[in-house]
C-alpha cells in the first residue's frame, strides 16, 4: 500500500473515531457542561489517550476565553487535534446533531399537545425544578467566579444595571474590561507592555464587538421572519460568555422583551426541554425555532446560535499556548465571568416569580435544592421527578 494510501486510511479511521465517540456523548450527555467535560476527559485522555491532561486542560482554557458553549467548543477543539478541519467539523456536529433531533421530536409534541392538561400539569412541575437547578448552578459558580473586590464589586454592578434595562452584551463588554483594567493597572502604566504574548488588552473581548453591534438591527422587530430569528440567534451565539445558563438571559431579552415572540411561559418551556434533554443547552435554540417556524425555523436557529462556535474555535485553535499565560486574558474572562453571573441571577429572579405561584410549587423548588445540594443526583432525573410530581398534583385535585 501507499504511502498517500495509507495516509488516506489513516485519516478515515481517525474521522471514524471521532464521529462515533461524539455521536455517543451527544446522546448520553446529560448534566449540562461540566459534566459533559468530565465525560470527554473520561474518553480521551484515560480510555483513548489522544491528549495528555495538561493538554486537555489547555483546552478546556481556551474555551472559557471565547464566547459560545463550552462543551461544544471542547468537542469541536478535540475533533480539530485528533482529525484536523474535517475531524473539528464532524464532533461539532455529531455532538449537537443528537440533541437537536430530540428537542425537535418533544418540539412538535409540544406545538400539538402543550396546552392539553396533562402537558401543562408536567410543566407545572418541571418549571421550580429547573430554576432551582439554575440556582444551584449559580451558587457553584459564585464561588469560582468572585475571585477578589474587582469581580465582587463588578457582579454587583452588573446585577444593578441589568434590573436597570441596560443591554446584556454592553454588560459583559465593559464588565470584562473594568476587571481587566483593575487587575492590570500597573502594567498599563509600563510602555511596551500593552499586549502580552501577542494577545491585545480585550482582544478576545473584540471578538464579539462586532456581533454586539449587531444587536440594535434586530432589537426593534416585531413580525416573525427568518432572517432576524437567524441573526439574532448568530448574535447569541457570538457574544454568549460563561455558562449555557447565561443563555436564560439572552433569550428573554430578545425573544420576550424586544421581539416579543415569546411569553415567560413559553420561554419557560423551551428551557425545561433544554434541560430534560441530552447534549448541548444551546438546543433550547431548536425548540424556539420550531415553535416560531416548524422545521425550517428550528434548523435555522441551530445552524445559527452554533455557527459561532465553530468558527471561533478555528481562529483560537493555533494560539491556545498563547492564550494560556496571558494575564490580560485571564482577567478579562474573570470580568465576563463576574457579569454573566449577574445576568444569570436577575433572569432566575424574573422567571422563577412566573415558575413558583403557589405553596406546592415552591415546595418543589426547595425540595429540588435541597437535594442538588445534598447529592450529585443529575439533573435530568429531577427535571422528570418534577414532571412526576406535576401529574400526581393533577391527579389529585382531579
Amino acid at each position: 500500500m501507499s504511502d498517500v494510501a495509507r495516509g488516506d486510511s489513516a485519516e478515515a479511521s481517525r474521522l471514524g473515531e471521532v464521529a462515533r465517540l461524539f455521536l455517543k456523548l451527544g446522546c448520553i450527555g446529560f448534566g449540562g457542561p461540566a459534566a459533559h467535560i468530565a465525560l470527554m476527559r473520561e474518553e480521551v485522555v484515560r480510555r483513548r489517550g489522544w491528549l495528555t491532561d495538561q493538554e486537555f486542560l489547555d483546552l478546556v482554557g481556551a474555551t472559557n476565553l471565547i464566547p459560545g458553549p463550552n462543551s461544544t467548543e471542547m468537542a469541536i477543539h478535540i475533533g480539530y487535534r485528533r482529525a484536523g478541519w474535517r475531524g473539528l467539523v464532524l464532533a461539532g456536529t455529531c455532538f449537537i446533531v443528537p440533541a437537536m433531533l430530540i428537542v425537535l421530536a418533544l418540539a412538535a409534541v409540544y406545538v400539538r399537545y402543550g396546552t392539553a392538561p396533562e402537558a401543562t400539569w408536567v410543566l407545572y412541575g418541571v418549571k421550580p425544578v429547573i430554576i432551582a437547578v439554575v440556582a444551584q448552578a449559580l451558587w457553584a459558580l459564585g464561588r469560582t467566579a468572585v475571585k477578589g473586590m474587582p469581580t465582587g464589586l463588578t457582579g454587583l454592578v452588573a446585577l444593578g444595571l441589568y434590573f436597570y434595562g441596560v443591554n446584556e452584551i454592553a454588560l459583559l463588554l465593559c464588565g470584562g474590561v473594568a476587571v481587566m483594567i483593575a487587575e492590570n493597572a500597573r502594567r498599563l502604566r509600563r510602555p511596551g507592555r500593552a499586549t502580552l504574548s501577542g494577545v491585545a488588552p480585550g482582544g478576545l473581548l473584540g471578538l464579539a464587538t462586532a456581533a454586539a453591534g449587531g444587536a440594535a438591527a434586530v432589537a426593534g422587530a416585531a413580525s416573525f421572519n427568518m432572517t432576524t430569528l437567524f441573526l439574532v440567534f448568530v448574535k447569541i451565539g457570538a457574544v454568549l460568555y460563561g455558562s449555557g445558563y447565561v443563555l436564560l438571559a439572552f433569550l428573554r431579552g430578545d425573544f420576550v422583551e424586544r421581539l416579543g415572540w415569546l411569553t415567560d411561559r413559553a420561554l419557560l418551556d423551551a428551557i425545561a426541554i433544554g434541560q430534560f434533554t441530552p447534549g448541548p443547552v444551546f438546543t433550547t435554540a431548536t425548540f424556539i425555532g420550531y415553535v416560531l417556524g416548524r422545521v425550517p425555523g428550528a434548523v435555522v436557529a441551530t445552524v445559527g446560535i452554533f455557527l459561532p462556535a465553530f468558527v471561533f474555535v478555528a481562529l483560537s485553535h493555533p494560539v491556545v499556548p498563547r492564550l494560556r499565560n496571558s494575564p490580560w486574558a485571564g482577567a478579562a474572562l474573570d470580568g465576563v465571568n463576574a457579569a454573566s453571573l449577574a445576568l444569570m441571577a436577575g433572569v432566575t429572579w424574573q422567571l422563577g416569580r412566573a415558575a413558583i405561584v403557589d405553596l406546592p410549587t415552591a415546595i418543589l423548588a426547595a425540595g429540588a435544592i435541597l437535594v442538588l445540594i445534598r447529592s450529585r443526583m443529575n439533573s435530568a432525573w429531577l427535571v422528570m421527578a418534577g414532571g412526576l410530581v406535576g401529574v400526581i398534583f393533577h391527579v389529585l385535585r382531579s
